[in-house]
């Protein structure tokens, strides 16, 4: 054929490509079309379904239950449930204990413009020595909280080695210049720096363990971390420790499960067990309120119940398995 038919004819071609692209939706979909695989090839929709099974049916889910769940990225709300009845909700107010202190850390981070000092990573790392916390009283100041009975007390033998606990930063507080403030005064200074759309209070003036809140708003804070509004998102699992004493001498104490090798970083367990971990960041709270952060950080999570003390780590046999079938898209 001759250059000039081929001139003549290339209009009329690319006419009906036209056509064929905007019929099959060359590139993209349209309104009406499900949502499209993502890079694994599993879809929204798969993953929903395997994560809603897996909350609903797994046994160790079924031991939790009543429980709401939801999984996010940095853009929002992916997918949510109910488990086992309609006890809470997204916006379901709670003590969430130890998921405090994954604030604590990134109120620390931001007020320090993400350059933490030595007694920052001690403290946030439960390094300290102070090791005798045990609670506050809700009419306290951080002050007199730390005051009160052994919470202040530092012990040489443990200073250097993980003993978790809220002493270190209760103590932490106290020399950062937040001794004045009650549970008001300390919400009021969290929320300065983590932003003032993020919704929590304190039923007691203790950093590490003392925040009320709802899933929603913590889920605004995760979403912050994943974003990289807020220093500690970059920091996550940054310079983590062993906390096993079981498995290594730079540990004294630890609630994470005996036969589990976990470690800590600021604020936040890092969940890389050899056997069963994904290397996902955590704050499981004491009443079973359990935040996570994939380790690939495109995505969070949480579990949100209030139990008896000692529930939080349940939440996690749990709240793994959701994380688990939401990326694999086949409940577990």
């Amino acid at each position: 054929m001759r250059r000039a038919d081929i001139d003549k004819r290339l209009p009329t071609c690319l006419l009906v490509l036209g056509l064929l692209c905007g019929l099959s939706a060359c590139g993209g979909g349209s309104e009406g079309s499900p949502p499209a695989p993502d890079a694994g090839g599993i879809s929204l929709a798969q993953r929903s379904q395997a994560a809603s099974s897996t909350a609903a049916s797994h046994a160790a889910c079924a031991a939790v239950q009543p429980f709401y769940w939801e999984i996010g990225d940095a853009q929002g709300l992916l997918a949510s449930g109910r488990a086992g009845g309609d006890s809470y909700d997204a916006a379901s107010s709670m003590n969430i204990a130890s998921a405090s202190k994954w604030l604590y850390a990134a109120y620390v981070a931001q007020k320090r413009a993400g350059q933490l000092n030595t007694a920052d990573i001690k403290a946030l790392h439960f390094q300290s020595g102070y090791a005798d916390f045990s609670s506050c009283l809700p009419g306290q100041t951080v002050a007199t909280c730390a005051a009160m009975a052994d919470n202040g007390l530092y012990r040489a033998s443990v200073d250097g080695l993980f003993h978790y606990g809220g002493g270190h930063m209760q103590q932490h507080a106290l020399n950062l210049g937040l001794g004045a403030l009650d549970n008001a005064g300390l919400a009021a200074e969290l929320r300065s720096q983590l932003g003032s759309e993020i919704g929590l209070s304190f039923s007691q003036p203790q950093p590490a363990g003392g925040v009320v809140s709802t899933a929603a708003d913590y889920a605004r804070f995760l979403r912050k971390l994943l974003k990289g509004e807020l220093q500690l998102g970059r920091l996550l699992g940054s310079q983590a420790v062993c906390t096993n004493p079981i498995y290594c001498a730079q540990a004294s104490y630890s609630p994470s499960p005996a036969n589990e090798q976990w470690h800590y970083s600021l604020g936040h367990w890092v969940e890389d067990d050899p056997a069963v971990g994904d290397g996902a960041f955590s704050s499981p709270g004491a009443f079973g309120f359990y935040p996570w952060i994939a380790a690939a950080k495109t995505h969070y999570g949480i579990l949100a119940r209030r139990d008896g003390v000692g529930s939080g780590f349940d939440s996690v046999r749990c709240g793994r398995l959701i994380r688990k079938a939401w990326f694999a898209g086949v409940a577990a």
